[in-house]
């Protein structure tokens, strides 16, 4: 059985069940999902994006609706979004539509990471409780929070949302998704966070239909 090392954070903190919806796309500074529109980055045998997902889809949101944001951080995506699954996905189990390399909406060539990919990242640089220093960008994080970028993964705390209109943690917190359902409840799957206020990076699960940051992972 997966360990889980906290439930979300996100939970507490707002105690809100989100819904997905879209706003315009077209207001916002948009990359696509051409990798060449972004920078990458060598990690043990795996190579990253380094930088989150900025592809204006219905289903995704700047950061306080601000495309500002969206050229800092990326944009931020429900689960069923990022998966390029149907949006009833978000409430249901969708474990058959899932590829083992789920491409999703990340670049051809590219796929959201899984639960292990999330884990051989981690583990090749020594483990969940000091992953976060070692990946969080040198700058744009509050509170001290900011990292040593060691291996030019540049992780920024993009925050997190909802379709109700409201964000929260932008500097505080980045999380991202897996392509992992939660195995005990169908609304919810795995995420990778990594927080201002720690060395780690640690895994929880949250409603799928929070909008959190993308970054894919090439095949």
């Amino acid at each position: 059985m997966k360990k889980v090392l906290f439930f979300a954070m996100l939970v507490f903190v707002t105690g809100l069940l989100f819904s997905c919806t879209s706003d315009d796309p077209s207001d916002s500074a948009d990359k696509g999902n051409d990798i060449g529109n972004y920078k990458t980055v060598v990690i043990g045998t795996q190579r990253w994006m380094a930088e989150n997902l900025n592809y204006a889809v219905a289903g995704s949101k700047c950061y306080n609706n601000d495309p500002a944001n969206c050229v800092k951080y990326g944009r931020l995506y429900d689960w069923a979004t990022a998966m390029n699954l149907p949006s009833s996905c978000n409430e249901n189990s969708c474990s058959g539509q899932i590829q083992a390399k789920h491409r999703g909406i990340c670049p051809s060539g590219y796929h959201i990471p899984s639960y292990d990919d999330w884990d051989a990242l981690v583990d090749y640089i020594g483990g969940y409780e000091t992953a976060g220093a070692k990946l969080k960008a040198t700058s744009g994080w509050n509170e001290n929070g900011n990292g040593t970028d060691q291996y030019n993964f540049s992780a920024l705390p993009g925050g997190y949302g909802g379709s109700d209109g409201s964000f929260f943690g932008v500097g505080n917190y980045g999380n991202w998704w897996s392509a992992g359902e939660y195995e005990y409840f169908s609304n919810c799957a795995y995420f990778r966070s990594m927080n201002y206020g720690s060395d780690g990076a640690y895994w929880g699960y949250n409603y799928k239909s929070y909008l959190q940051s993308v970054r894919c992972l090439q095949d």
